[in-house]
């Protein structure tokens, strides 16, 4: 009897030992099982209808920025060349043309240009023969009559260099000082310089000045003998007077009549 107490006794001890453990004990046979903790259907995931994508508009493209015209580059006007002298012989414009003016008489011209000088003869004689048909000229105001012609002139119109036109002028007793046009038994001499540069006193071009040349010396040739002074101050110079001298108060002009063809004239001085 005593041992199997003692045995008993034994036994209960050593449970109690695994008891007291850290590790959890396994569940006791017939016991009910405890009830699993419910657990939360999982909710299916919904997926996010895309919608329709926004257009997107292309960047314009820049366009090209035009590319800059090139600048012209201005050219500077060949300096006239006018050379002191020349030969002394003369090329006469083969040229002719039609009568210019409606009444007086008929006086027929030709043109001569002295050799070596930078001048076409026929470019020349074109440009006196409308300088002579110009409407405030001579022959639009019945004071004549003009032709070109290649020969048999009446009269001719030489251009010489300076140098050669002392010499045609000094013929005629005239000091023309390398500077001055004149009129001869023959006809005009025309210095090269004052064609080609004008004059110091005239407000206009070479070429407007050309119109006073010319219409100053066929104003001789025509029977005007004498030269006039201005009229006035701030008044037209008349074409008969000796402008490159001065213009003592007038304007500069290149023509013997005004716009209204009024004769422009002013006191005889010589």
């Amino acid at each position: 009897m005593g041992v199997s107490l003692g045995a008993g006794v034994a036994l209960a001890h050593f449970g109690g030992e695994r008891d007291g453990g850290d590790t959890a004990s396994a569940p006791v046979a017939g016991a009910p099982a405890a009830p699993e903790p419910a657990t939360a259907a999982p909710t299916p995931s919904r997926k996010a209808t895309p919608g329709p994508k926004p257009t997107v508009k292309p960047k314009p493209k820049p366009k090209p920025k035009p590319k800059p015209k090139p600048r012209p580059t201005a050219t500077k006007k060949k300096a006239a060349t006018v050379p002191q002298s020349g030969p002394g012989t003369f090329t006469t414009a083969s040229a002719s043309g039609r009568v210019t003016g409606t009444s007086g008489p008929l006086r027929r011209y030709r043109v001569q240009i002295e050799d070596g000088v930078e001048l076409s003869a026929r470019g020349t004689a074109e440009e006196i023969e409308a300088i002579l048909a110009h409407p405030r000229g001579w022959a639009a105001h019945g004071r004549g009559r003009f032709q070109l012609v290649r020969s048999d002139a009446d009269f001719v119109i030489r251009i010489a260099t300076p140098d050669t036109a002392d010499e045609l002028c000094a013929r005629q007793g005239l000091d023309t000082h390398g500077e001055l046009n004149c009129e001869t038994t023959d006809g005009v001499v025309v210095n090269l310089k004052r064609w080609m540069l004008g004059s110091p006193t005239f407000a206009g071009p070479p070429e407007e000045y050309r119109h006073l040349i010319i219409n100053h010396e066929v104003g001789h040739e025509i029977g005007i003998r004498q030269h006039m002074d201005c009229g006035g101050p701030g008044k037209l110079a008349p074409a008969m007077m000796q402008q490159i001298k001065g213009l003592n108060g007038c304007r500069s002009n290149a023509f013997p009549y005004d716009e209204d063809g009024v004769y422009i004239t002013g006191p005889i001085v010589s």
